[in-house]
């Protein structure tokens, strides 16, 4: 008889959590599946609240991390996987998009012989002024097994000579983000500030090349302050740290800003949104899959197909056209489906238990 697989998924950060899900749901019955927490996000709204509305079982192993400057995170995350390798014992570590998380949990696995799992590979901004393009490029390149969300990703990959390695899965936030949209059609939800479906947009800002600069956030907050709808700002600890830094006011004009929503509520208040303003990678995928407009502040995305099929719009260097594109006429009307079906994550285990030997 054939042994159980055991799978050590390694997540960190907000997203990674949300990807986790439906793996986790998929792997039962099939794998030994275990969880490690590095903590990257640690506090109770980006973690232990998202284990608890996405059903993710508590992680078996927790770092608490915390944040700090790229090399001290890594290097601390570095050493503590290491530890839990060498307990755990697994067949393969999985690891899930572009943090730092990522990054170091691939690199302690190679270095102990441990097959390494990418889940999201091949996605490509091609900016080298993203950590996050150095992680996922990096974890790519290490990886035994690459999980593909999309053609284009297949692409990247096979470009950089990982193509015999590369398995096109679809993608995970597809699969959850329909379970969630779903299990909302059966119960209302209150929008934030009781607002009128429509009648508003979300916004979110994380990245440093927006938010680390006082004349630039200063100048998207001043942008965003004037669209004609309520903007209900996501605003993250360390977005409102920089602003009160830069003493900037993130409720001015038109803004709202409100702490970070759990993942079903997100999905609720972007469905019934007028628009997105992000610079978030899932969030703008998360739009085009619940066919809302967005407009992205960025002068690239990993995910070209939301833009080559009109629902997305980039953003950059011309701040002043921001509330015009953001107020824009709506897309044409698609049945395009770029990354998947819902079923992600069954490929995904598929492809691990053939594509992994132990």
């Amino acid at each position: 008889m054939l042994e159980t697989m055991r799978i050590l998924s390694v997540v960190g950060a907000r997203p990674q959590f949300v990807k986790l899900a439906p793996i986790a749901a998929a792997m039962t019955g099939r794998a030994e599946h275990l969880i490690a927490h590095t903590g990257q996000h640690y506090d109770e709204l980006m973690s232990d609240v998202f284990f608890r509305d996405l059903g993710i079982p508590a992680p078996d192993f927790n770092l608490g991390v915390g944040s700090g400057k790229h090399g001290a995170q890594t290097g601390a995350m570095l050493a503590g996987l290491e530890e839990i390798f060498e307990s755990a014992k697994p067949d393969c570590v999985l690891v899930y998009g572009d943090t730092n998380s990522t990054v170091a949990a691939a690199l302690a696995a190679v270095k102990m012989h441990i097959p390494v799992a990418h889940l999201e590979a091949g996605l490509r901004s091609f900016n080298r002024r993203m950590p996050e393009e150095h992680n996922r490029v990096l974890t790519d390149h290490s990886a035994d097994l690459l999980l593909a969300p999309t053609q284009v990703a297949m692409d990247h990959l096979a470009n950089e000579g990982l193509g015999r390695r590369s398995v096109l899965v679809g993608d995970v936030m597809t699969d959850v983000l329909y379970r969630v949209r779903d299990s909302l059609a059966e119960s209302a939800r209150a929008l934030p500030f009781d607002l009128a479906p429509g009648g508003y947009y979300v916004s979110t800002l994380h990245r440093p090349d927006n938010t680390d600069s006082p004349e630039r956030l200063a100048a998207i907050i001043g942008e965003l302050a004037t669209l004609k709808l309520p903007v209900i700002l996501l605003a993250h600890p360390r977005l409102k740290h920089l602003a009160k830094e830069h003493n900037i006011d993130l409720n001015q004009g038109a803004i709202r800003a409100v702490d970070p929503l759990a993942y079903p509520e997100l999905v609720n208040a972007v469905a019934n949104s007028a628009g997105v303003i992000t610079d978030s990678g899932g969030l703008q995928k998360e739009a085009f899959l619940l066919r809302v407009p967005c407009t992205t502040i960025r002068p690239e995305t990993e995910w070209v197909e939301t833009v080559e099929l009109g629902w997305n719009v980039l953003v950059s260097a011309d701040l002043s056209v921001l509330a015009a594109t953001v107020q824009r006429e709506g897309a044409a009307a698609t049945d395009a489906t770029p990354y998947g079906d819902g079923h992600a994550a069954a490929r995904t285990v598929d492809a691990l238990l053939t594509g992994i030997s132990h």
